[in-house]
């Protein structure tokens, strides 16, 4: 088969609208696009005709057109899809417009065709306009025609065609894993099909392609990855959609350092490809229990300061009980300085502690330091002069600074504090330029979910604890660490990844700490326990979030923007109406009745 360009490949345009440049001057093209503007100057139609790549001025004249040529021209509506035949030309000097790529040059038309007509669009085509989301996403197609929009789908191309060829390039191969599984236990609510040929039974739309993965390193496949849908039913933010894309990528013989050095190989070279050049290698490596320490969470924006500081020590004998009685019973207390607002109103701050109340707290302290020199607080006369004197020395104050504080257990205090870290950071706009990745390591084990009154992973069942640890696991479970590694970037994980437990009575531990019986583990993960149980290779891998890392690349606020037809926040699509009711005879093909 000959090989073809992408642009001989058409037959209806011979150049795009915003590829035309000085060196163009002379040439007769012909062009589609859309009308994106038109103007009528005395006789002369002007036209912004738009595609894909950008847009460029045309001149419609009557003495260069026929006359029903220049009669469609006088009554074009926006978005009416045009070809246009023309000469290029220089714009005259004073009409050179240095805001536009292509805006030292015009077209002269010398025939316009309509190739069909719009209705007036629901919201314009333009970049960054004020139209609420659910009215974009109900007209998503018009939605993708804004310039930032293709943009952004462009971007998440250039992103995956790097990725797979960083990972070519280092022996990977990709593998499909199945969409239609079973139903197993990963932290959130499986979407489930129902099986017409096994009536009362369900297929789970895979979480992640995890257990798979693992299969594909007992088949001695070695170096496995996938570009993966992925599936959640759990409540939705910003950065969570219910359908979501992952990079999902697996390793056998290797170990923790493996996988982060050969992920920081890969991440260098999509960057670059991307064009961030402020991200050095190798990235800087933090445990989990200094993340927590320092920024109340396991995925900081080290960006700016404002970090957390345990001043338990410093007012564990104060007068203030709130902060003693914490103390003496085994909490701590903790604070962060946000610099700039220490001359906000009393009202201002106390609005805060519905923050802090959101994210556990039972109250919020405070002291104000005005840039006049004044110390306002109600809990300043609750401490001796060489307290406060200790306090303000450990927390670097300066005038124009506000202290807030919390007291309680740890967990309590770091997400408060972390909350109230990033919200002051929005509230003061406090620079962060540029991007900053780094790797959490060292995580626990598992967490005791005070829900269901049982241990759960803190990455997922199939990590391997430490060897150190495994001695002692079942006597206490929450000392154990994990080979765990998160890639962090601008405050968002992005990436995550363990070490994959390759030794069935291992798994079998684990599983059993989280609550699952022998039976339990056998029906959900029995194909597992028997691959391990035939010399499985020690293996590991890591999953990055391929929405979550465009959206950032990309600068914007949420993943619906670099997902070309995502759901809203409440998981539907205003688009196609979906999800939808299902005939009868639907159902009852499947065994269901609907309530």
């Amino acid at each position: 088969m000959a090989d073809i360009t992408f642009e001989n490949a058409h037959s209806m345009h011979t150049a795009t609208d915003g590829s035309l440049r000085k060196d163009n001057i002379g040439e007769t093209v012909t062009l589609t696009g859309w009308a994106w503007h038109t103007r009528d100057h005395g006789g002369l139609i002007f036209i912004d005709l738009r595609d894909r790549t950008g847009y460029v001025q045309v001149v419609v004249d009557p003495d260069c057109v026929s006359a029903e040529d220049f009669e469609r021209a006088e009554h074009l509506g926006r978005e009416y899809v045009l070809k246009v035949e023309g000469t290029v030309r220089a714009r005259a000097a004073e009409a050179v417009n240095p805001n536009m790529a292509t805006g030292e040059v015009e077209v002269l038309a010398s025939s316009l065709s309509v190739l069909n007509t719009s209705v007036t669009p629901p919201f314009s085509i333009e970049d960054g306009i004020e139209t609420d989301e659910t009215t974009r996403m109900k007209w998503r197609y018009l939605d993708l025609r804004r310039p930032e929009m293709y943009e952004n789908l462009r971007l998440r191309h250039v992103v995956a065609q790097a990725l797979r060829r960083s990972l070519n390039e280092r022996g990977f191969i990709e593998v499909e894993t199945p969409i239609l599984a079973n139903s197993t236990p990963e932290g959130a609510r499986d979407y489930i099909v129902p099986s017409r040929t096994n009536p009362g039974c369900f297929f789970a739309l895979p979480q992640s392609p995890q257990q798979f993965k693992q299969m594909l390193m007992a088949g001695g496949i070695e170096r496995y990855y996938q570009i993966a849908r992925c599936f959640r039913d759990e409540d939705l933010r910003a950065d969570r959609q219910p359908e979501f894309t992952q990079v999902d990528i697996e390793m056998s013989f290797v170990q923790d350092d493996d996988v982060m050095n050969m992920m920081e190989g890969v991440m260098a070279e999509v960057l670059a490809e991307a064009g961030v050049t402020d991200v050095s290698f190798p990235l800087p490596r933090m445990s989990y229990a200094e993340s927590m320490e320092r920024f109340g969470n396991d995925r900081p924006d080290v960006r700016f300061a404002m970090e957390l500081k345990d001043i338990t020590d410093i007012v564990k004998d104060s007068g203030f009980k709130v902060f003693s009685s914490v103390a003496s019973a085994g909490g701590v207390v903790k604070a962060i300085n946000a610099k700039g607002a220490g001359d906000w109103s009393r009202g201002d701050v106390e609005k805060l502690a519905d923050i802090a109340a959101e994210n556990g707290a039972k109250g919020m302290a405070w002291i104000a330091f005005t840039t006049d020199g004044a110390e306002k607080s109600p809990i300043i006369k609750f401490f001796s002069e060489e307290e406060f004197a200790a306090l303000k020395q450990a927390m670097d104050v300066e005038p124009g600074d506000l202290l807030l504080f919390a007291a309680d257990a740890p967990e309590v205090a770091n997400a408060v504090l972390s909350a109230l870290r990033l919200h002051m950071a929005e509230a003061l706009d406090v620079p962060r330029e540029g991007h900053s990745l780094l790797w959490i390591v060292d995580f626990p084990m598992f967490r005791y979910d005070e829900d269901t009154k049982k241990y759960a992973a803190e990455h997922h069942p199939f990590t391997h604890v430490r060897e150190e640890d495994l001695e002692d696991l079942e006597a206490d479970p929450l000392a154990a660490g994990s080979y765990s590694y998160d890639l962090v970037m601008d405050g968002y994980e992005v990436g995550g990844g363990t070490i994959r437990i390759h030794n069935a009575e291992e798994q079998k531990r684990i599983l059993r700490i989280c609550g699952l019986s022998d039976e339990e583990i056998e029906e959900k993960f029995g194909h597992l326990i028997h691959a391990l149980e035939l010399g499985t290779p020690p293996h590991g891998g890591i999953a990055l979030g391929l929405d979550r890392l465009i959206m950032l690349l990309a600068g914007r606020d949420s993943i619906r923007d670099v997902i070309a037809f995502p759901k809203t926040s409440s998981a539907s699509d205003p688009m196609t109406g979906a999800p939808s009711a299902v005939a009868p005879r639907q159902l009852k093909e499947v065994n269901l009745r609907t309530l």
